[in-house]
């Protein structure tokens, strides 16, 4: 009876300590906004996937703690990892639209509100950016359309942009 409290003991510490690092960490993502100026919304997307890694590692840790066999442990996040890399593999465009979703939130220069021109070869789209998502990105045009452009197809583009007034 001895191991199992102390296991609980240490369980209930490791999870304090996710919090504890959790709140530091959403409260330093916080000054960064401040101090860049990036939007808030960008900020609650990576406070999000923090908060996941964070509460996967605490899962993982005390899992090990209470016995779980790390033989076991691997045959499942290796059969989840093949699952989810098939359902990537058949819809590609998914994955490369997530991934370049990813780069716009972090090292783009355009964020929401500023005016672009996706240059195409015979029709140029000019508009306002409404939303950045995880898959598309939603643009205003001058006639007050909503367009949607796939994050991809703003990475692979040529675009001219002009930064909205501080």
């Amino acid at each position: 009876m001895e191991v199992y409290n102390y296991k609980i003991i240490i369980s209930i510490v490791i999870f304090l300590l996710a919090i504890f690092i959790r709140l530091l960490i959403t409260k330093s993502l916080r000054k960064i906004q401040l101090k860049f100026g990036f939007q808030k919304a960008r900020i609650l997307v990576t406070n999000k996937i923090i908060t996941i890694l964070i509460y996967v590692t605490v899962v993982v840790v005390i899992s090990f703690l209470w016995g779980v066999d790390e033989k076991q442990l691997l045959v499942y996040v290796s059969s989840f990892l093949t699952i989810l890399g098939i359902a990537f593999f058949a819809q590609w465009s998914i994955l490369s639209n997530i991934t370049a979703g990813i780069i716009l939130y972090v090292n783009y220069p355009v964020k929401i509100g500023d005016s672009i021109t996706v240059l195409e070869k015979d029709n140029d789209i000019t508009g306002e950016i409404r939303d950045i998502g995880a898959f598309f990105i939603t643009i205003r045009t001058p006639k007050k359309e909503l367009i949607t452009l796939p994050n991809s197809i703003i990475l692979q583009k040529n675009i001219r942009y002009s930064p909205q007034p501080d």
